[in-house]
């Protein structure tokens, strides 16, 4: 899987079918990444309740992502794109469950809201657009939202910043940043790359819309944290 080397500068890609979808969403994105969740999560300030609320109603997308990257397992026309997706999904089922599952208890979380929790709006819409797509089945469709759950997240987590000592913030960070989760972000960009409609095309036009609404999404995610 070739492509150009991977930066999280917003320009490099801008002559890509995703960097000039990255560009579109400039506001929404940078909004995101230096969100005042960021920057408290890497400061380690960030309250034990705001975290906890965030982290609850991330988990919730946990079963429509392993759903995407099996969608995308059974979509695509790359075979080495099928087993990565494949190794990936073994990742998901060790490590970042894993995380989830000691945050939880550190912060006390209840089981039954950890299962169950009143979801907040933004969790609801991106919950809607991820079985959407895994439904539909279409491999650009399926790619767009995850370059953007995975750009946009290692965006952040690569931020210079200090990291946090404590393993209920650091653990969050490390699970966005480093090589590995570099090089599994730059796959999905090649592959949405890869697999892009023309520009003028309608198909195109409709990726980029959804593209728009799922990063304006994210965005409202980080807002939803703090909203009791």
């Amino acid at each position: 899987m070739s492509g150009v080397p991977f930066t999280t500068t917003a320009d490099v890609h801008s002559e890509s079918f995703a960097g000039r979808l990255r560009a579109a969403s400039a506001e929404d994105w940078e909004a995101a990444v230096h969100h005042r969740f960021v920057e408290e999560l890497f400061a380690g300030t960030i309250s034990d309740e705001v975290l906890a609320r965030y982290l609850v109603q991330d988990y919730q997308f946990f079963d429509a992502f392993v759903a995407m990257l099996g969608a995308c397992v059974a979509t695509t026309d790359s075979r080495p794109a099928r087993l990565r997706f494949a190794q990936q999904l073994g990742m998901l089922a060790s490590d970042e469950d894993g995380y989830f599952q000691q945050a939880f208890a550190e912060l006390s979380v209840p089981q039954q809201e950890v299962e169950s929790p009143e979801l907040a709006r933004p969790t609801q819409e991106f919950v809607a657009q991820m079985w959407e797509v895994a439904q539909a089945r279409d491999y650009a469709d399926l790619l767009v939202v995850l370059v953007i759950a995975e750009w946009l997240y290692l965006d952040w987590g690569e931020l210079d910043r200090a990291l946090p000592s404590e393993e209920k913030h650091l653990g969050w960070v490390r699970l966005h940043r480093g090589d590995d989760f570099r090089a599994w972000t730059q796959f999905l960009i090649d592959e949405l790359n890869r697999v892009a409609p023309e520009q003028d095309d309608d198909a195109a036009a409709r990726l980029a819309a959804r593209w728009r609404r799922v990063v304006s999404i994210e965005r409202a995610f980080f807002d939803a944290a703090y909203q009791a």
